[in-house]
């Protein structure tokens, strides 16, 4: 691939094909190099396009061929990194279906769709279409990639066995299919609680955490404030809220906030892993995982500096190693593990 991400834009709105393309053109390292209204268009043009096209922009709500079939008929064709860029919460379920189809990454186009709006959203688009240029190819689509990759557990012995009282995981690019896999391969009885801070836009993660639940032994939740943090259970932070942790006698509660709002991330992974380590100490398992950008980096260090473990997710199932390689390279990590054999591992501690 040259310097330059060719990107194809696909949308039956006129207006947002074009607001699109004004905003990829902000990049001098972005040409949009066709546009498409429908999933049935789309496919055509790319198979006369052939490997002219690096990233592919997608709605969801299309006529003849929406966004989620089109995307499991171009996977099967020859997998291409696709960012949905779809209306906030109408079609929520598509959008979940569309990331377990092969979509990397997705962002939410606002309802009222004047035009301060939608380039509001242009240095976040232009960003991940950046991030999904640099995803392999290989590892699309993700629930294939999964099957496909042997799980190998290397032998070591267990890091701080049975001093575990909480796992907090940060993910972002990627992680809704990774979680999917990785959640439902723990038991019921698991004997602490888990915390995720997932990058989602708002509206999105309810429904998520209800898939995972269905999907799951765990019970898995929105967290909610007050929720009393036990055993069992997995607490998805809500999109626009940090989720921190407060000590109500012998209990643990989560305690959602809009501060700080100096945080590139709301939720943030650095600030959901301060927090646990300020109220669980040393025995805090911190685990960050597929993602684009450094969330998690400052969190790690505060969990590193309170006695608590870090493991990170392996460059080799990543969608994107940006977080976890943020942690590793700054020397904080203690274990990598690819995503196959994250769960054992975490059995392996507690």
């Amino acid at each position: 691939m040259s310097n330059i991400i060719r990107v194809l834009i696909v949308d039956d709105s006129a207006y947002v094909r074009k607001v699109i393309k004004q905003m990829l053109a902000r990049s001098p390292f972005i040409e949009v190099v066709g546009t498409a209204h429908d999933g049935e268009e789309a496919l055509e043009m790319l198979e006369r396009m052939k490997d002219e096209v690096d990233v592919i922009t997608l709605d969801l709500l299309m006529p003849k061929i929406d966004g989620v079939e089109f995307l499991r008929q171009q996977m099967e064709r020859r997998p291409i990194p696709v960012i949905i860029v779809s209306i906030a919460n109408e079609g929520g379920e598509m959008v979940l279906a569309a990331l377990n189809a092969g979509a990397v990454d997705f962002i939410q186009k606002p309802t009222a769709l004047a035009t301060e709006k939608m380039y509001e959203l242009a240095e976040e688009l232009i960003d991940k279409v950046k991030a999904a240029a640099k995803v392999p190819l290989n590892r699309l689509p993700v629930p294939a990639l999964l099957k496909s990759t042997p799980a190998v557990l290397p032998v070591q012995p267990a890091l701080h066995p049975g001093v575990i009282d909480l796992i907090t995981i940060g993910i972002s690019t990627g992680g809704p299919q990774a979680l999917a896999f990785l959640i439902p391969q723990l038991p019921s009885n698991l004997s602490v609680p888990i915390a995720i801070v997932l990058h989602m836009p708002i509206g999105y993660t309810k429904m998520y955490a209800e898939r995972l639940d269905q999907l799951s032994a765990l019970k898995v939740v929105e967290a909610m404030d007050g929720d009393l943090i036990c055993p069992g259970v997995v607490f998805i932070a809500p999109a626009g809220r940090h989720l921190t942790f407060k000590r109500q006698g012998d209990n643990v509660v989560a305690a959602l906030a809009a501060q700080p709002f100096d945080m590139p991330h709301r939720p943030s992974v650095d600030v959901m892993f301060q927090s646990a380590a300020e109220v669980y100490g040393n025995r805090v398992l911190g685990i960050v995982m597929t993602g684009m950008g450094a969330d998690g980096k400052q969190g790690s260090a505060w969990i590193k500096s309170h006695g608590g473990s870090i493991f990170t997710e392996a460059e080799e199932t990543c969608i994107v190693y940006g977080m976890p390689r943020s942690v590793v390279e700054s020397g904080l990590s203690d274990r990598s593990y690819p995503l196959n054999s994250m769960a054992q591992a975490i059995l392996d501690v507690l």
